[in-house]
């Protein structure tokens, strides 16, 4: 119950915040480009470059999964484009046959390279992740404690605001004008890999504590929810975050008290962060002042009559 706060509770939002937060950054940017369902491609393809890397290092270790995942992110994104303008297939089409061909083939290689080394290589925990146990990874930074995952995606956000600042102008232009950011000698291929770097390694760091459901959501929802209250691009970012940061909270708390009301006792935070973006979604599609549904409708309705008319 959600009277029952803990410090657990406490690690368990965090590490949700940090996630969807590393995740709008450059979620914003798949949104301008109208290239949102890249992160979900990218976020199912990258388990071939897991199982690789396992098979290539024989181990879990978070470089060799990062290198892994980021070959392979980018692979996707070479591959679709590709299919797309030497088979003159659709951008949609030519998604779907490489991220469905590449997740299926990562499953395939998962599964067996858990059986055959007998080793902690679920395809579950990828999918689904376990938030819930991440809290309980623990590191020691000096002295200070803190969940192994808090610090990957601590480390994944920053470096993703770091960039993100370094190459602003350029990721800009390349989201609103790439013929024109090629002409200034931004190049815009090269802004566009770049970022499916940015999601690919954002993805791998968050498989493990919160799985690809929260990912996927996080990726478009927040960014979506910002693009409806706002057209300016760092107002966008910045609502976007924060859309992030309360959906993480408001899952994790809605995962606490709202199966009770049915008469159960908890269900998955990750799946109620993911649903809780969702609602934010929903709240700013009607309500938004300049593109609310519902703002629409009642500017649309004819005043009444005074009486004086």
């Amino acid at each position: 119950m959600a009277g029952n706060w803990s410090s657990l509770d406490t690690w368990i939002v965090v590490i949700g915040a940090l996630c969807a937060a590393a995740c709008a950054l450059p979620g914003c940017f798949l949104v301008l480009r109208k290239m949102s369902m890249m992160g979900d491609a990218i976020s199912h393809a990258v388990l071939p470059g897991l199982a690789m890397a396992f098979l290539i290092t024989q181990s879990r270790a978070s470089m060799a999964m990062f290198l892994g995942a980021a070959a392979v992110g980018v692979l996707t994104a070479v591959f679709t484009q590709w299919i797309s303008r030497a088979g003159r297939v659709d951008v949609g089409a030519a998604m779907g046959i490489v991220f469905t061909t590449l997740f299926a083939v990562g499953l395939i290689l998962i599964a067996r390279v858990a059986d055959a080394k007998h080793v902690d290589l679920d395809p579950g925990c990828v999918l689904y992740g376990a938030v819930e146990l991440a809290p309980l990874d623990i590191v020691d930074l000096g002295g200070w404690e803190a969940p192994r995952a808090a610090v990957v995606l601590a480390a994944v956000l920053i470096v993703n605001l770091v960039v993100i600042a370094a190459l602003f102008k350029e990721f800009r232009l390349s989201a609103f004008d790439p013929g024109l950011s090629d002409t200034l000698g931004f190049s815009s291929q090269v802004m566009h890999y770049l970022l499916m770097v940015m999601v690919a390694v954002t993805t791998v760091a968050s498989f493990e504590a919160v799985g690809s459901i929260i990912v996927i959501a996080m990726l478009i929802a927040p960014p979506a929810t910002a693009l409806l209250v706002t057209r300016r691009l760092v107002p966008m970012m910045t609502m976007a975050l924060m859309a992030a940061i309360l959906a993480a909270a408001l899952g994790h708390y809605l995962a606490l008290t709202v199966p009770g009301w049915f008469g159960f006792e908890t269900t998955t935070s990750s799946g109620m962060m993911a649903a809780a973006a969702g609602l934010l979604f929903l709240l700013a599609w009607l309500l938004s002042p300049s593109e609310g549904i519902l703002v629409k409708w009642l500017r649309s309705k004819p005043a009444p009559f005074s009486a004086g008319e």
